[in-house]
């Protein structure tokens, strides 16, 4: 049986956070500290320094997701070619990951 009914949809629009790279930290910046600076251009959703799995050392990069566009933006305005924490910082809109070929593992391979 047919569906004859009206179909009523309904778009919610949510405000889109803005996730940005921030290239050159310190070894010595935290997450904490991260947020906080960035927090003078506006509400910080989340502040990631990115570590290495291994020895637990900061990268020397990290992401800052901004609450708006605009709040972005004016992080970016704020911080890209100026200190913080003793380095330059490079800051700019993350770019998506892109998808990479699998690693190939020569310890899985049966040998035998």
């Amino acid at each position: 049986m047919p569906y004859t009914g009206y179909v009523l949809l309904v778009f919610c629009f949510q405000k889109m956070n803005k996730k940005l790279y921030v290239g050159g930290l310190s070894f010595q910046t935290t997450d904490d500290t991260l947020g906080s600076s960035f927090a003078q251009a506006g509400t910080v959703v989340s502040a990631v320094i990115i570590k290495d799995k291994f020895s637990g050392q900061s990268k020397g990069f990290g992401f800052v997701e901004m609450s708006t566009e605009e709040e972005a933006q004016a992080a970016i305005n704020m911080w890209d070619g100026k200190e913080l924490d003793g380095r330059t910082v490079k800051v700019n809109e993350a770019k998506p990951m892109e998808d990479r070929p699998p690693r190939r593992d020569n310890y899985s391979r049966n040998r035998y």
